[in-house]
């Protein structure tokens, strides 16, 4: 089975088990490590593999194909991204400052993206000047370097940016937490819909408990493949990032998602989902 996933320490922690054929009855997996703005576009162009991690930004294109698996994806609470500034005189302050200025992001299809320009149609007047997508490992160096005026990070940029010299403007997490009261719906696994998606859903669950069970045999694969991370960030990226939700959505999980679609089509930023879609 063809599946695509980030080298990020949280989905190698999850897919260990199977990738490495230690869950009973799954099939062998052929994976594909990529950046998430490239599996947004692998799973839109009808083309992709059978399963993928995506942003749940990303799934109204792609719920006619894919459906919403309720298990190994990001979703939970203080994981959500960073909006980041330089030091110096020039620094952008405060939320109004970003009007006009030069934004990397990691995806135009990102969930990270979206809380972004949610946030930024009530706290930035005037409006951003110009968004630049970037691999999200590239955007903390420019911002650093000057060649961003900010720039909204994921993953482990949360336990690193300040290695970079740089600052926290926003958490956006923080912001759609207070905002709603749910959890910040970050990645979500999707499977073709053809396929027999709850035996698929039982084999992640099956890799993810492996995965708990037994904490320190999938410390080499995740470290392989997030080699500038210390052992100490990556076992920090895994803590936050699977937990509760990535076994189960459960109703407040769904609940997050729904929340974050419907406020996004409102604005006009992705296409209005049907609520059975995604179940």
């Amino acid at each position: 089975m063809n599946i695509a996933f980030s080298p990020c320490p949280n989905d190698t922690f999850v897919f260990h088990a199977w990738a490495h054929g230690l869950v009973p009855e799954a099939p062998k997996l052929n994976v594909t490590y990529a950046d998430i703005d490239i599996t947004n576009t692998l799973a839109s162009d009808g083309a992709g593999p059978e399963v993928l991690k995506i942003s749940y930004a990303a799934l109204p294109w792609v719920l006619e194909r894919y459906r919403l698996l309720p298990c190994g994806g990001a979703l939970g609470r203080g994981c959500g991204p960073l909006l980041l500034t330089a030091g110096g005189p020039n620094t952008v302050k405060r939320p109004g400052g970003l009007a006009g200025r030069r934004i990397a992001v990691p995806s135009e299809r990102s969930t990270a993206y979206l809380l972004f320009r949610l946030w930024a149609a009530r706290h930035v007047p005037g409006g951003i000047g110009e968004i630049v997508v970037m691999p999200f490992d590239e955007i903390m160096p420019a911002v650093r370097d000057g060649r961003i005026d900010a720039g909204l990070v994921i993953h482990e940029a949360r336990f690193t940016y300040k290695d970079y010299g740089l600052q926290l403007l926003t958490d956006l997490g923080s912001w759609w937490e207070q905002d709603t009261g749910l959890p910040i719906p970050l990645g979500a696994i999707i499977a073709r819909r053809e396929l027999d998606t709850d035996a698929i859903t039982g084999w992640i669950r099956s890799s993810l408990q492996y995965g708990w069970d037994h904490p320190t045999e999938s410390r080499e694969y995740v470290l392989s493949h997030a080699q500038e991370l210390s052992p100490e960030v990556a076992k920090s990226h895994i803590d936050l990032y699977v937990n509760n939700f990535s076994m189960d959505l459960g109703d407040d999980g769904y609940a997050a998602i729904s929340a974050l679609l419907e406020r996004a089509a409102a604005e006009g930023l992705v296409p209005a989902v049907d609520p059975a879609l995604l179940r």
